[in-house]
């Protein structure tokens, strides 16, 4: 039986740092702050509101929602975030995406201000990852892999790594990370030949390709951390499921995070550090707590 990589104990952790560096801020008159841009209705994008704001309330990170109307234009969208960007007691800013099709969905996210772009949206955040340069925050998933990675004390230096996937929002940017932490990451996809075969050759396996049931028994081995960040609806069912077929894959491997009960809460947790991060980072030295 594997080890499950839940992420509530991640989740404690990180809570627990962020609560003494809101007290620190608080002490010196700053209240961390983030603005969440939502345009219509969408259930899923509520959800995760609803989510955030129970983990920000639990931090002491305020959140303050812009909800548009689905009819808005280019220019009401512009407006909001231009309000955002020059309101000082907003340190981030996240625009719950994908957008509607009537909208310029580059050109809002490169309207942020990359100091407050706590979800890796703007151009300038993207370099900081692959360059490798304090600029902007990385994505909230890719960095959530590194914190579960990290907690769990897997050892990365030298390590082969597979990626399955190649987004920005999750599968580019964690390779870059990996890297950064002296992995030795291979990059996959739906599309790699022998895909299976690529996988189980891996010392740490993450899946991150937006494809339910990608992953089975057959691309995985003894002694290999999986970590499945995939989330997906199945309706058939009528729950979440990961891009790991979880049933064939957790009596094999030695460690594995769940769906849901992984990654999911560590993402958010995530986004409230990119928060503090930022406030401290406004507030000057004598609040520095030190790290992107």
């Amino acid at each position: 039986m594997a080890e499950l990589l839940r992420g509530a104990p991640v989740v404690a952790a990180i809570t627990e740092d962020l609560q003494a560096r809101v007290e620190r801020l608080a002490a010196h008159g700053v209240t961390p702050g983030l603005t969440i841009v939502r345009v219509g209705e969408r259930e899923d994008d509520i959800s995760y509101e609803r989510s955030i704001c129970s983990r920000a309330a639990k931090v002491g990170v305020a959140v303050t929602v812009q909800a548009l109307d689905a009819s808005c234009t280019d220019a009401d969208l512009h407006a909001v975030i231009a309000q955002a960007n020059a309101d000082a007691s907003v340190h981030g800013i996240l625009l719950f995406r994908p957008l509607l099709a009537t909208l310029d969905e580059a050109r809002a996210c490169a309207a942020l201000e990359p100091a407050k772009d706590v979800d890796c949206l703007t151009p300038q955040s993207l370099f900081g990852v692959f360059a490798r340069q304090p600029v902007g925050y990385p994505p909230c998933t890719a960095q959530a892999i590194i914190e579960m990675l990290d907690h769990a004390d897997v050892p990365l230096s030298g390590a082969n790594v597979v990626v399955v996937g190649r987004s920005l929002v999750v599968g580019r940017p964690v390779s870059m990370m990996l890297q950064a932490k002296d992995a030795t990451v291979t990059m996959c996809h739906t599309k790699t030949r022998d895909l299976a075969h690529v996988c189980s050759q891996a010392d740490v396996l993450v899946v991150a390709a937006g494809c339910p049931g990608l992953i089975g028994a057959d691309a995985v081995r003894p002694g290999q951390v999986v970590i499945d960040a995939g989330v997906n609806w199945d309706a058939r069912e009528g729950r979440l499921v990961g891009d790991c077929r979880f049933d064939e894959v957790e009596p094999i491997v030695r460690a594995v995070t769940p769906v849901p009960g992984g990654l999911g809460a560590v993402t958010t947790a995530v986004l409230c550090k990119h928060v503090v991060n930022a406030a401290e980072a406004a507030a000057g030295e004598e609040c520095a707590h030190g790290g992107r």
